[in-house]
């Protein structure tokens, strides 16, 4: 309702992780699970126009492009700033994918256990630490938790092999399919020029994810210095333009079911 006071918020909570990081006290797990929980609840209670529906436009790609705004030509904003809501997934999903490609490489690469056992409890300790934030997520009216890597897995395998180990492999697909079951179905896929593992399963999927999934909107975009910014944002907008229109759509059915006020009255 105030503009810029998600902005504010996010400086304000920003300042208090940076000096919770980089104190020189030991680092408390209670007080680390405590922020968590004060984070979320403050972005949960924000006042906000209730009734104000954008359409969530999710960013996926590869590593670098993806969440570096000065790589993306400031990606986020850009959809903001054109009315629609911007959903980014969590950086650490991006390290489960790759401690859980241990498992491919010791049953089909001749990838040792020890390197398994050890990846695999190494994704157990993440989670155990984002545990606490997970719930409150779960618990919140705004949120949804982060999806588990195996659900990851369990979308993207029907579409790529899980020998798609190089770049993002099939955690990208993966990713592109959990947005959309999530009620994401507008999808900007970004990567570097001429980037080979991202042509496969990002670029290369988006045909199949199409078929399975016939309310995805999703358009690849190249990211490079020499690429045209223009070419980037007229492809942007006309993802945004169908989103708009299938929004609208999705409105008008709950509008012509909510009975009239002379029938009510009769």
């Amino acid at each position: 309702m105030e503009k810029g006071q998600a902005n504010k918020l996010h400086e304000k909570w920003k300042e208090r992780v940076i000096s919770f990081l980089t104190s020189n006290h030991m680092l408390s797990h209670r007080k680390f699970k405590q922020m968590c929980r004060d984070i979320i609840h403050d972005f949960d209670t924000m006042p906000i126009h209730e009734d104000m529906v954008k359409p969530r436009v999710g960013i996926v790609g590869e590593i670098l492009v993806k969440f570096h705004p000065v790589a993306n030509n400031h990606l986020v904003d850009l959809l903001e700033s054109e009315g629609a809501e911007a959903v980014v997934p969590d950086l650490i999903d991006f390290f489960q994918y790759s401690f859980d490609t241990a498992e491919f490489k010791e049953e089909n690469l001749g990838g040792t256990r020890k390197s398994r056992f050890l990846c695999d409890n190494l994704i157990k300790f993440f989670e155990w630490l984002r545990g606490s934030a997970r719930k409150a997520f779960e618990e919140s009216k705004r949120f949804n938790p982060p999806a588990y890597i195996d659900e990851l897995k369990k979308l993207a395998s029907p579409i790529v092999s899980m020998g798609n180990m190089t770049g993002e492999g099939w955690f990208l697909t993966g990713e592109m399919m959990e947005l959309i079951h999530s009620g994401v179905n507008n999808i900007v896929c970004i990567q570097p020029f001429g980037c080979l593992p991202n042509h496969i399963v990002g670029k290369g999927v988006i045909k199949h994810i199409r078929q399975l999934e016939p309310k995805a909107n999703i358009v690849a975009i190249d990211y490079d210095p020499g690429a045209s910014e223009v070419n980037q944002l007229n492809r942007i907008k006309m993802m945004l333009t169908n989103a708009m229109r299938n929004l609208k759509k999705e409105k008008e059915p709950a509008e012509r079911t909510e009975p009239s006020a002379a029938a009510e009255t009769t």
